[in-house]
């Protein structure tokens, strides 16, 4: 009987330590269940994250240097609208930006200052057939810093500059500075005015000093931080800068011809089919009414018909 007692509780306690050990061991395997699912909720949202930011379409938009502060106010709105898609923006001068496309450059959208470099790419077979399209026209001005006391009222008077700030004949800007030198007899008649050069201008100013700038941005800052006392700009230059800059002459259209700016997507064999997508979409858009008012608040004429 003593044994029976004895062998009962052996076993009572046995039970016991079992269920105690079972209880401890499901304790530990619920706790590591919520601890790997977590650790994959986790997980997943890091993946959402980086799906949402890699479905971001780029696009590479060139853009003359003059479109750079109205192209990055077009291209927030765009990307407003489409969330999907990110904007980059390279700005210079159209002539530079037409190498680095002949280079091969990924190149999406290229919007030029002149036909001149739309031209050449077009006959290169490098543009996207039915996208090309002009879309403003702007104006040649000579400008001066405020209250710069200069003696310069306009191109016919160039020569009593003390010095001029001008970007080199393959940039547009200087290009249709030449034109309008030339249409005021100033400049000899030329074949192609982008070889015209500096010094040649110079020399047909008196030996006035001339600072060669790579674009109209440099052009307008030389001017505005007093390093050349006068320079030629597009009018749309001006924009944000009237307390700075005095504007001395609005060239006539009738000595420049119309300074009108063209749009076109370029040939990308590297881009996918999202981005080719894009880029037309984002051309429609530049083209569209909608944008007209962006193209207006920043001095850029509209009507290019």
């Amino acid at each position: 009987m003593k044994k029976f007692v004895v062998g009962s509780l052996a076993l009572m306690l046995s039970a016991m330590l079992i269920s105690c050990g079972g209880a401890k061991k499901e304790e530990t395997t619920v706790a590591q269940v919520e601890t790997t699912a977590a650790q994959t909720e986790s997980a997943k949202e890091e993946e959402t994250e980086k799906a949402a930011e890699g479905e971001k379409t780029e696009v590479q938009v060139f853009v003359a240097a003059s479109l750079k502060n109205v192209m990055e106010d077009l291209g927030q709105q765009y990307e407003k609208e489409n969330p999907s898609v990110k904007l980059v923006f390279q700005a210079d001068s159209s002539g530079k930006l037409l190498t680095q496309i002949q280079e091969g450059y990924a190149c999406d959208v290229f919007f030029s200052a002149a036909q001149k470099q739309m031209d050449t790419l077009q006959e290169e077979g490098k543009l996207v057939e039915g996208t090309r399209q002009n879309v403003v026209n702007n104006q040649l001005c000579v400008i001066t810093r405020k209250n710069s006391g200069t003696k310069v009222t306009g191109l016919e008077t160039l020569k009593d500059a003390k010095s001029i700030a001008l970007a080199d004949g393959t940039v547009p800007v200087g290009k249709y500075t030449r034109k309008a030198l030339v249409s005021l007899g100033i400049l000899p008649e030329a074949e192609d005015l982008s070889k015209i050069s500096t010094k040649e201008v110079s020399d047909a100013l008196g030996g006035v000093e001339i600072s060669e700038q790579s674009n109209v941005s440099k052009v307008l800052a030389a001017v505005v931080e007093g390093s050349s006392e006068v320079g030629t700009t597009y009018y749309s230059d001006t924009y944000g800068k009237e307390a700075d800059v005095e504007i001395l002459e609005k060239v006539s259209y009738d000595l420049t011809g119309n300074v009108i700016y063209p749009i076109s997507q370029i040939v990308n064999d590297e881009a996918s089919e999202a981005e080719v997508a894009e880029a037309k979409k984002f051309v429609e858009f530049v083209c569209s009414d909608a944008a007209k008012e962006t193209f207006q608040k920043y001095y850029f004429d509209t009507n290019v018909e």
